[in-house]
């Protein structure tokens, strides 16, 4: 929806230019007539908007549900602000309902899933019809239920330290805003200091 917006709005005369985080937030990006630039060809990205899978209260997220939680941390981790567009089912009080994603490297997606099952992740290799699932980035993807993350900054870090994989789900700190939508279709907005 957000897509669709902006593209409205470059119709009426809005002068902007965008990173997409996904191929297929390129595509609609493309449907919408929105003009977009590589990362390396962006000056300064002012806002990177995002949904999330989960948002705690402290707006720490998990992301990746949809699969490019890499290229989507990279492009909010270069912006000046990160929105967060949520409904209110995507609030808990802690962050681990939702499966923590993680980004591996195929030659070790094995040997990875291997030591996140030892951490108690109860790792699954994200698979679709029966092939292995692979990002925009040719990665494969991990689902790992640790039950509700305690401490998410330690959980972050140790599995930054297993070789092989790319990158985690975990938002620590990033957002900077979380607009949240309720079903009676009122908006309630969190500005966070980060």
């Amino acid at each position: 929806w957000a897509v669709r917006y902006l593209g409205e709005r470059v119709k009426e005369g809005l002068r902007i230019q965008a990173v997409p985080t996904s191929a297929m937030t390129e595509q609609w990006a493309k449907q919408w007539g929105i003009p977009l630039v590589p990362l390396m060809k962006a000056d300064q990205i002012d806002i990177a908007i995002d949904g999330a899978d989960e948002v705690d209260p402290r707006g720490n997220l998990i992301k990746g549900g949809g699969g490019a939680l890499l290229r989507e941390k990279i492009v909010a981790y270069n912006s000046r602000k990160f929105f967060v567009i949520v409904d209110e089912s995507k609030l808990v009080r802690k962050l681990g309902r939702f499966p923590l994603p993680v980004e591996v490297v195929p030659f070790a997606l094995d040997a990875v899933y291997c030591h996140l099952e030892k951490l108690g992740g109860n790792p699954a290799i994200r698979s679709i019809q029966d092939e292995p699932y692979r990002t925009d980035n040719g990665n494969g993807i991990i689902d790992c239920s640790f039950g509700e993350i305690h401490e998410p900054v330690e959980l972050d870090v140790q599995l930054g330290g297993i070789p092989g994989i790319v990158e985690t789900g975990l938002f620590i700190g990033m957002s900077h805003t979380i607009i949240v939508g309720h079903e009676d279709g009122t908006t309630r907005v969190l500005a966070l200091d980060t």
